[in-house]
């Protein structure tokens, strides 16, 4: 299936009312079944991602298929790895190519009971009752996914003398990490942190009621499209000033792209300022928040702003190699793409559109950004229904900011 996406006019306005944050979700879910006690969250994510999670999480079944969700397989690994049921944990064919063994490797030293049933290191995984024993103190590389440590530190509190987990390397998503951290710490957890090693002792999760503030994340999409509009203003609601997403960065990057952010009380409103001179390269480390990458990507790709991206490292792992996915269809509107050996890449060139056919590689955020670009010309978006994994509504909200989606099968 292909979308044909296409508007009259390059001015946009009107109202989102954005989905609510998949990190978070995905995190209070883990919290919840972790304490063992029911308690409402509100406006949870309504992500293909987190329905699946949540559905798992209350699963009796032996077999756990994750599909593609990243976030969902690790988090559920370590959660399973404290269970006392034997249960097989598996997802897509992609998802099989993405590591795990880090992760696993951790748990086993605490007890855990993981055996590999295809790649060593890669799902499918088996995990049966553990062993849990005195021992809390363990070390993981800190450069490959916080989503590795998320999972260890959410789990610390049940572990019978908690955790003592040093970082070792440069730390990728600190971000996510310190999102872990806040949230654990809004049920009650107490925590502490010493330079690169967090202790986190043996208690109880509180059971309190709580709110999921919208994604940043998604609000990206509408942060380009406001930069690559004539005339832009844009209300986002559901979005938190005081936020625990390194994503919220946004508000302060996308100023050099003429893009104002202004809070209110009920998000955020985007406006396009009439007069702007952009920087000849837009040079920056999106260590702190990769997920963001694509969409500054293609703001840059759009205005016609040189690029010079480092920080890159876990785009290889996501949902397909976001680095090489880029290049392929930033090529299709002229943009020359160079890479280095540390992942990170730089571009040049205006985006010059003929009707680009854009492959989004089983990938959301594909899907998303290169959207955006329907502003300069009709663009074809190919597989559109990957949008479900983190934004369902995407295509109905961008219509009702005035394009036109046509769906042909």
């Amino acid at each position: 299936m292909t979308n044909k996406i296409s508007i009259k006019n390059k001015t946009l306005k009107g109202t989102i009312v954005l989905n609510g944050s998949k990190s978070i979700s995905n995190r209070a879910l883990i919290i919840r079944a972790l304490s063992g006690h029911d308690f409402k969250i509100n406006k949870l994510s309504n992500a293909e991602d987190t329905e699946t999670l949540d559905r798992l999480l209350r699963s009796d079944e032996s077999l756990l298929d994750v599909k593609a969700a990243g976030t969902t397989f690790r988090f559920l690994t370590a959660y399973l790895s404290l269970q006392s049921d034997t249960q097989i944990l598996t997802g897509s064919a992609r998802m099989k190519q993405r590591p795990v063994g880090p992760l696993a490797d951790a748990l086993q030293k605490l007890g855990a009971t993981i055996q590999y049933l295809e790649k060593e290191g890669y799902p499918p995984i088996k995990i049966g009752a553990p062993n849990i024993g005195e021992s809390n103190r363990l070390s993981i590389d800190a450069g490959i996914s916080s989503q590795f440590i998320s999972a260890l530190l959410m789990v610390a509190p049940n572990l019978p003398n908690g955790i003592e987990l040093e970082l070792v390397g440069d730390i990728v998503s600190q971000p996510y990490i310190d999102m872990t951290l806040n949230l654990m710490g809004y049920f009650g957890i107490q925590w502490e942190q010493k330079e690169n090693i967090i202790y986190i002792k043996a208690q109880k999760y509180q059971s309190r009621d709580f709110t999921v503030e919208a994604d940043w994340s998604a609000a990206s999409y509408y942060y380009t499209l406001a930069a690559l509009a004539d005339e832009a203003d844009l209300q986002l609601d559901g979005l938190f000033e005081a936020s625990v997403q390194g994503d919220a960065v946004l508000a302060e990057m996308m100023t050099f792209f003429g893009v104002e952010t202004t809070f209110n009380e009920t998000g955020i409103r985007l406006q396009k300022k009439m007069k702007v001179e952009f920087p000849e390269t837009f040079s920056y480390n999106f260590l702190s928040c990769p997920d963001i990458a694509q969409s500054l990507a293609v703001t840059c790709a759009g205005l016609g702003v040189k690029a010079d991206f480092t920080g890159l490292q876990t785009l290889r792992i996501k949902e397909t190699d976001r680095i090489d996915a880029l290049e392929k269809e930033l090529a299709k509107v002229g943009i020359s793409f160079s890479k280095s050996e540390t992942d990170a890449f730089a571009f040049s060139g205006k985006a010059v559109l003929d009707l680009p056919e854009f492959d989004t590689y089983e990938d959301h955020r594909m899907a998303m950004s290169l959207a955006a670009l329907a502003l300069y010309g009709p663009v074809l978006v190919n597989e559109p229904d990957v949008v479900q994994k983190s934004y369902p509504l995407f295509w109905r909200d961008l219509e009702r900011l005035g394009f036109l989606v046509e769906t042909a099968l």
